[in-house]
């Protein structure tokens, strides 16, 4: 497995926007054969802030994610919604193995 969590800083009045293009990027990404989880974190002390936690079967997987129709759509749509670019770090799962997910 091949997890990313993003980190992303939203301006205040762009929270529902975002929201609700992020929330549309995640339903159609778990459809995808290579995305085990695409979970979407709000922080509570501090609600302009998200982390979204992406579990791929392998790293392959993230560049065929890239590809899709609605990650271009995601991409171009928050582009304008965030403080700051998005950061990422990139993990490799050691527990629950892989038939756990």
């Amino acid at each position: 497995m091949f997890i990313v969590h993003v980190h992303i800083h939203v301006k205040p009045d762009c929270i529902e926007a975002f929201k609700t293009a992020t929330l549309a990027n995640a339903q159609a990404s778990v459809r995808e054969t290579g995305i085990t989880r695409f979970d979407v974190l709000q922080r509570l002390d501090d609600p302009a802030w998200f982390t979204l936690v992406e579990v791929y079967h392998a790293v392959e997987d993230t560049e065929k994610h890239k590809q899709s129709a609605h990650y271009a759509t995601w991409a171009e749509t928050v582009a304008t919604l965030m403080v700051a670019p998005r950061t990422s770090e990139r993990y490799v799962n050691l527990y629950p193995e892989e038939a756990g997910w």
